[in-house]
């Protein structure tokens, strides 16, 4: 049973983090016809001179649709205050709807979800050029929160994905790394541990889908990738626990590869998002070492 002190203390850091108001883009950009594949685009504040690194954002909310960008706009807008510029990716989520077998809206759509990411991900170069020229394509960090963790993983991780994957890039993608943030990023571990009501299942159509899709899926199953990676996460976070990370970090060592792993103390899963809080500031500072 968790501690009803946890429980206080991780209504507190949500409360915090959804308090500021939606900051609106610089300019917005479709990747695609549906309404929902389109990027909002922040210019760096106060910039000097030269192009400044590009931070893709991929928001969490379990891959459920009644959470959108709009919540991490506040972040994206904190990025660009430290003069990055960002890139706040929508992508197909869950329905609406509670489904029969799933706690509230079921989460993510298979393919559609990772389809969207994929097209988002390889459209970026071209939509950046019109959109948002202050950046600069040669240093792009993706980070993301929670499920949006999860997809920026996966996203750096598409030239190991298998063979037979329409999403399989043919050489790593051009990037100066990855900084997930509370990660969904070990789907066994997760679903062991009941993460988001079970959301990683859902994600991949539940069974008898989820075994035979965690290949093309599970970030603890495409290692290693070569793209250099951090993970920040808080100890105290009791909606993706630090266990799901550290399994993550545990994989890649056993695959050859070293992932920097962040543990922050007294800290719950929403402060990595929320700009009043301190774990923001390191959040940027560890996108700061990837980019610059």
């Amino acid at each position: 049973m968790t501690d009803p002190a946890a429980v206080e203390r991780d209504a507190a850091e949500a409360a915090s983090a959804f308090s500021h108001p939606a900051v609106a883009p610089d300019a917005t950009a479709a990747y695609g016809e549906h309404p929902d594949q389109v990027v909002d685009f922040y210019a760096p504040r106060g910039a000097g001179a030269g192009p400044a690194p590009l931070v893709v954002l991929l928001h969490g909310g379990a891959w459920r649709a009644p959470y959108d960008r709009r919540h991490v706009t506040p972040l994206a807008d904190f990025l660009a205050r430290r003069g990055f510029a960002v890139a706040n990716v929508e992508y197909r989520r869950g329905s609406s709807l509670p489904h029969q077998d799933a706690e509230g809206p079921v989460a993510g759509r298979w393919p559609e979800t990772f389809d969207d990411v994929a097209a988002a991900m390889d459209a970026l170069p071209g939509l950046v050029a019109t959109a948002l020229p202050q950046a600069d394509v040669r240093r792009v960090v993706v980070t993301g929160h929670s499920a949006g963790g999860h997809l920026a993983l996966w996203a750096a991780a598409r030239h190991v994905l298998p063979s037979d994957s329409p999403w399989r890039l043919p050489a790593p993608p051009e990037l100066r790394g990855v900084v997930a943030l509370a990660p969904i990023a070990d789907f066994a571990v997760a679903e062991d541990l009941g993460v988001c009501g079970g959301a990683s299942a859902q994600l991949l159509g539940g069974d008898p889908h989820f075994t035979a899709r965690l290949p093309y899926a599970d970030p603890a199953a495409l290692l290693p990738t070569g793209i250099a990676t951090a993970v920040v996460q808080g100890r105290q976070d009791i909606v993706v626990p630090a266990a799901v990370a550290e399994s993550y970090v545990a994989a890649a060592a056993k695959a050859g590869e070293m992932v920097g792993l962040t543990l922050l103390d007294g800290i719950g899963h929403f402060p990595l998002i929320d700009p009043a809080a301190d774990a923001c500031a390191v959040v940027a500072e560890e996108i700061s070492q990837l980019a610059w």
